[in-house]
């Protein structure tokens, strides 16, 4: 497959506005302004059944054409760099070595919805990312390619950059709405969606970096083209974040429906130390972990990952081998986003709470039988019951390990402490948990 995404590991310096113009950089903004009419565009992005790679997974072409054909208030395009799912760093490598694709899709999309101004808003720890899109946006606007008349079409657009204070909430479109606002980053309830009253009160369209990097290559190769990548309901290449115990982590530029056991033992190198896989988490720390045989198993695309029990999200493919205690590891991600919870809903600022503080019990020795049932409860009490998905990306993997390797967690109850370490945190003998001798 042609690399699209990962472009500058074939193109040295391809963040240069030149070395980007000369690879065919800005001539799928010239075909939009020039070529196609503002509906058309909408279509082609349709057509091409590109699904949101923020996570959601839900159409492009389908949310930009929600925006009111002849709205009487300004139009805003975001762009949601704001990239904080554990697991996950692909965006990051998009607005460093290729910023100019990222500029190019805003732009296209700017054109699609008759948007004067967009924004991008980048993680609060993205400062080195910030400065050299900075740096392109000054490159692009001395060419034309954004400001007063785009390239003599009698368009106008601007780019401003807004950076955040690293909430991983204003990931979620409208808590970073209120953010680029001004205030204080807490999602908002919907109806209202952005498309209809997103920033500033005005109709929004948010994507994220990784579905802006691939409109202008639709709108260059076409939509057949770009159906002809992957299997025909999520379409396209995908960028994979592979970490853990893989002999070779890194971010891989493949087709969507790519199998999960072939990107860990083919492209990740297999297992480290010549271990066995125990588990893997497809889509970041939000989402249920698969067992080693379900990992056997799946595709990843959106629709296959989810009707295997668990959901692709950004694609964080976190691999874990069987000397990996799951207690400690939901115990982090509790951790995590009890921290991150922005305490708006009750379900969720207490819920996250709750689970963590059982977690570090359990972890530490201390827990007890009916742990185990409570949090099931409180997770099941928490999803669906907040305004924003932060509850439920907790309470899906708390379901998704407690019921995956119960032995393990009822094994920390009844040793009173983790099997995987003795009473001075070292490595004990796998015979000293039921889990590792069920599994051996």
């Amino acid at each position: 497959m042609e690399r699209i995404l990962t472009r500058w590991l074939d193109i040295p310096d391809i963040r240069r506005l030149e070395v980007y113009e000369a690879n065919g950089g800005y001539q799928a903004l010239r075909k939009a302004l020039f070529d196609m009419k503002p509906e058309e565009v909408i279509n082609e992005v349709k057509n091409s059944n590109l699904r949101g790679r923020g996570g959601a997974a839900f159409p492009t072409g389908t949310k930009w054409s929600f925006i009111p054909k002849e709205s009487k208030k300004p139009v805003y395009v975001c762009c949601n760099a704001d990239e904080s799912e554990p697991g996950t760093f692909a965006n990051r490598y998009q607005l460093e070595l290729d910023p100019h694709q990222v500029l190019e899709g805003i732009l296209i999309a700017c054109r699609a919805v008759n948007s004067h101004v967009a924004y991008i808003y980048f993680r609060g720890e993205f400062t080195v990312q910030k400065k050299i899109v900075e740096t392109a946006i000054a490159e692009a606007r001395a060419k034309g390619y954004l400001g007063k008349n785009v390239m003599g079409s009698g368009f106008d657009v601007e780019i401003y950059t807004h950076r955040g204070a690293g909430a991983y909430i204003c990931g979620e479109e409208t808590g970073l709405l209120e953010s680029l606002e001004g205030k204080r980053g807490y999602p908002r309830n919907r109806p209202p969606f952005p498309a209809i009253q997103g920033a500033f009160g005005s109709p929004t369209v948010v994507n994220n970096v990784e579905t802006l990097s691939n409109v202008p290559w639709i709108i260059k190769k076409g939509a057949d083209w770009y159906r002809s990548i992957g299997p025909e309901k999520s379409p396209g290449p995908k960028l994979f974040c592979l970490s853990g115990h893989v002999n070779k982590p890194g971010l891989y530029e493949l087709p969507m429906g790519f199998p999960l056991k072939d990107l860990i033992h083919d492209i990740g190198g297999g297992i480290t130390g010549g271990r066995k896989l125990k588990a893997v988490i497809p889509g970041g720390a939000s989402f249920p972990p698969f067992t080693a045989a379900e990992a056997e198993k799946v595709m990843m695309d959106f629709d296959s990952v989810r009707a295997a029990g668990s959901l692709m999200g950004t694609a964080g493919v976190m691999v874990m081998h069987d000397d990996t205690c799951m207690v400690d590891v939901l115990r982090t991600v509790a951790h995590f986003f009890h921290h991150e919870s922005c305490g708006q809903c009750t379900p969720c600022r207490e819920g996250c709470g709750w689970i963590e503080k059982l977690m570090v019990d359990m972890e530490a020795g201390r827990g007890k039988p009916q742990d185990l049932d409570l949090m099931l409860n409180i997770a099941n009490n928490m999803e669906g019951n907040t305004i924003c998905v932060l509850a439920d990306s907790l309470s899906m993997p708390t379901r998704g390990f407690i019921t995956k390797f119960r032995s393990e967690f009822e094994d920390h109850v009844r040793l009173g402490r983790c099997p995987f370490r003795d009473r001075d945190g070292r490595l004990a003998p796998p015979a000293h948990s039921a889990y590792q001798e069920e599994h051996a």
